[in-house]
């Protein structure tokens, strides 16, 4: 079958140029201005629209095994289609935790048969993401996990994650820590500042989060292991990887499309929709992000998709669960906050969406090359649109970003070259 995406504006590695993209085959046969032969393929017309590579998320939750009430691998990937997301990569936290060889294999038979974009499990750095004993991560690689991650949880002992460090080297995993100290954390409900104190509730020192990646970034150094910060949302923790990785410690970091966007200001109203962790920051954090992000510091955007059921975020602020369901809000958010206000062009933001992460876990596709995988997202960079949880595509539809306008819509997605997502819901 081929299919024969034209009147476009192709995202390049060199930048954006008009031109004809051709998927024979599962793979991109063809792209440019001539030297097609497209025979009886068929033709989309993409005028007005970004052929971007597909995007890819190194930082999701899909529930499945053993939370199947807040979302499953079926639903979670067909609302990362919608999203643009041709991959994605899944954390440890389900039930059973995938700290064995036969959860991992599990998920990805699961995603094979049911999903419609490509699934890579991350698997637990220490067995039953208790911080203890570590995983048996050579039996994990083996199985198909990309990485090993605790997330949800810090590993709280040093000495612990040190050895988890040096354990996953061995098998060239990076590890994906969650930085968050609880001591410090103390059940607060939302950051620290002047938000919380307006709002009565119990705060979160940003340093909570900046103790652990400085920790962990010096382990990360004096191991010489592969470290991946996730969600940074101070800048403070901004700063310390940009420390580290000026000592030429091998550190990465992503951070969040709600941590460039949303504030603790948002909390005004107690919409529990706006509890994540780590909390909303301010102001003046993600405008540090969006500089991290543009000097390099932040190496990729990752969505941290975290869909619950609605009994589970039903509750007083403080008794309800961490997370925003972002998969369907991705794109939008960050179109909103960094293309449209001119922080970043449409092609660097792309970067930080595909071929970034793509190189961070070794993933293939999030480039348009010929012989590459025809994962490709169709892009409408001026779609207005007013975000309607109800329609979401995941069963979580806990999202702060609800009746919001948001600018940057994704038009259809491609996986292996078939259509996964057509616009139409």
């Amino acid at each position: 079958m081929k299919i024969l995406i034209q009147n476009g504006d192709l995202v390049l590695p060199d930048g954006i140029k008009k031109g004809k993209l051709l998927i024979e085959d599962g793979k991109i046969a063809a792209l440019g201005d001539s030297g097609f032969e497209t025979g009886d393929a068929e033709v989309v017309d993409a005028t007005g629209l970004l052929v971007s590579p597909g995007l890819i998320d190194l930082h999701s939750h899909l529930r499945e095994p053993g939370f199947e009430y807040k979302e499953t691998i079926a639903t979670g990937t067909r609302a990362a289609a919608k999203g643009g997301f041709t991959s994605v990569c899944c954390m440890a936290n389900t039930k059973p935790v995938n700290d064995t060889a036969a959860v991992t294999e599990l998920i990805r038979l699961k995603a094979e048969r049911e999903g419609v974009v490509r699934v890579y499990p991350i698997g637990a750095a220490t067995k039953g993401l208790k911080g203890e004993e570590l995983a048996e991560m050579g039996e994990l690689k083996e199985s198909g996990a990309v990485a090993v991650s605790d997330d949800g949880k810090s590993i709280a002992d040093a000495n612990r994650m040190r050895l988890a460090l040096t354990y996953a080297s061995h098998f060239g995993l990076p590890v994906v820590n969650h930085p968050e100290d609880l001591n410090l954390t103390n059940n607060g409900a939302m950051n620290e500042g002047y938000w919380s104190t307006v709002l009565g509730l119990s705060g979160i020192t940003r340093a909570a989060e900046e103790t652990i990646i400085a920790r962990d970034c010096h382990l990360a150094a004096l191991v010489n292991a592969r470290l991946h910060v996730a969600h940074v949302s101070t800048a403070g923790g901004a700063d310390i990887v940009r420390y580290y990785k000026a000592k030429g410690a091998n550190i990465t970091a992503e951070t969040a499309p709600h941590y460039l966007y949303a504030t603790d200001e948002w909390v005004d109203g107690y919409d529990t929709s706006t509890r994540v962790s780590p909390p909303l920051r301010t102001k003046d954090d993600a405008a540090s992000l969006i500089a991290a992000l543009k000097d390099g510091t932040i190496d990729c955007i990752a969505t941290d998709h975290a869909p619950h059921h609605i009994d589970d975020k039903n509750l007083e602020y403080a008794l309800a669960s961490t997370g925003i369901s972002g998969f369907e809000t991705a794109l939008g958010v960050c179109w909103t906050a960094l293309v449209v206000p001119g922080h970043m062009k449409p092609e660097e933001l792309l970067s930080c969406m595909t071929s970034a992460p793509a190189k961070l876990f070794s993933l293939p596709g999030g480039t348009l090359a010929v012989g590459e995988p025809a994962d490709v997202a169709l892009i409408d960079p001026s779609a207005e649109w007013v975000v309607d949880s109800s329609s979401f595509l995941s069963k979580g539809k806990n999202t702060p970003f609800n009746g919001k306008k948001l600018t940057g819509r994704v038009a259809r997605t491609f996986v292996g070259g078939v259509c996964v997502y057509d616009g139409s819901v």
